[in-house]
């Protein structure tokens, strides 16, 4: 698995043991080139297994990442990952549902892919929206099988966008 864009471009990412489902190169790269500019931002990568996704935003100039995976088994490899990166790292062994309800600061990305047998993802996204960590200005991006269906509006966010890859899609979802 390699990092597609930004500085750190090309650089190999290690894969750590157990279940894991790493997000498709092509994927990564389009989600980046849809967001944009993202230098100095704030980026919360939730079930993050590799850290992958965490270091296509630092390698594209986010600012500080955040990165929540519930298997400790994958600590070591996760902290080799981000010690690629030059932005502030911060890694987190908890379940995503606990972590949303301690964080105490908003991001303005977050990217959640949970595994795709997750029955919870609606559920999720009501979370984060009421969460610290959505703010006004947040994106969620929600990685899901394609025949899966999630809802248009969960709490307060809006679903704006969807794209597909594969048999999976992302789904964008901001505030309103």
């Amino acid at each position: 698995m390699r990092i597609t864009g930004g500085y750190l471009r090309g650089r190999s990412v290690q894969c750590p043991p157990g279940e894991i489902r790493p997000a498709m190169d092509r994927m990564r790269e389009s989600l980046f080139a849809i967001l944009g500019d993202i230098t100095g931002a704030t980026f919360l990568d939730l079930f993050s297994g590799s850290g992958v996704v965490a270091l296509e935003a630092c390698s594209r100039g986010a600012q500080a990442v955040t990165a929540v995976e519930r298997d400790g088994g994958k600590r070591r490899i996760l902290q080799a990952n981000l010690q690629l990166c030059g932005a502030e790292t911060q890694i987190v062994i908890a379940p995503v549902e606990r972590f949303l309800l301690r964080n105490r600061h908003s991001f303005e990305y977050i990217f959640c892919d949970p595994p795709f047998r997750y029955q919870h993802k609606a559920d999720l996204l009501e979370k984060i929206s009421r969460s610290r960590a959505c703010g006004e200005n947040t994106t969620v991006l929600m990685h899901h099988p394609r025949p899966e269906t999630l809802p248009a509006r969960a709490g307060t966010l809006l679903r704006e966008r969807e794209q597909t890859y594969g048999g999976s899609l992302v789904s964008f979802y901001r505030p309103h």
